[in-house]
């Protein structure tokens, strides 16, 4: 089973253990570490990568399979919206109807890497969640796992939600500018009426 962790930690520091153990458990063929990373929000909202197994790319995410793509959400705007009190937002991408089956996968992640405390997201395959959770748990670790079809699915939702986002954005921007043009003409032609009320003339270079 190929499923993505969030894991969080009583101790912060003992995140980085955790990520030794997995590399520990993957070299000695109890699960298959794809990648994994101890992250940290800082308090302006951004997902800072701390220390990571596989490579780092030029824009400090790990790029260990869908690590990066995790991080780079919750750390972005949308990543601010999916931590938010309902969690709802990505949930209603899927037309979900009942509020509590609506719980997001990614927004249940975003919560999970709080500010200034060490977290580690990890992608792993792996036959039964109970050696990582054994291992996580000696650590004061707390596994979230999701499944990785799960995971795949409600990025591609977010991506899609936002450029939907951006492009209502830009509509509406044009909407208010339009409307502006409109009360500027109006504006206009009510003072072009009160200088023909008046008997001014209008249209000349002066007027």
């Amino acid at each position: 089973m190929e499923n993505v962790l969030a894991v969080n930690f009583e101790e912060g520091s003992k995140a980085y253990e955790a990520l030794t153990t997995l590399k520990e458990l993957d070299a000695q063929g109890q699960i298959g570490l794809i990648g994994a990373a101890v992250v940290v929000r800082s308090e302006d909202g951004r997902v800072v990568v701390k220390d990571s197994v596989g490579d780092i790319g030029a824009t400090g995410t790990a790029t260990g399979g869908i690590i990066g793509l995790v991080v780079g959400i919750l750390g972005g705007p949308f990543g601010v919206l999916l931590g938010g009190a309902t969690g709802l937002l990505i949930g209603s991408l899927f037309d979900v109807q009942d509020a509590e089956e609506a719980e997001s996968v990614l927004s249940a992640m975003s919560r999970s890497v709080r500010v200034g405390q060490p977290a580690l997201l990890a992608e792993v395959n792996e036959q039964s969640g109970e050696v990582i959770d054994t291992a996580m748990s000696r650590l004061g670790g707390t596994v979230e796992r999701h499944g990785l079809d799960e995971v795949k699915a409600e990025i591609a939702a977010a991506e899609d939600a936002q450029r939907a986002a951006a492009k209502e954005a830009r509509k509406q921007l044009r909407e208010e500018r339009h409307t502006q043009m409109t009360d500027a003409i109006r504006t206009k032609i009510e003072d072009l009426k009160a200088k023909l009320h008046r008997g001014e003339p209008v249209g000349t270079a002066g007027g």
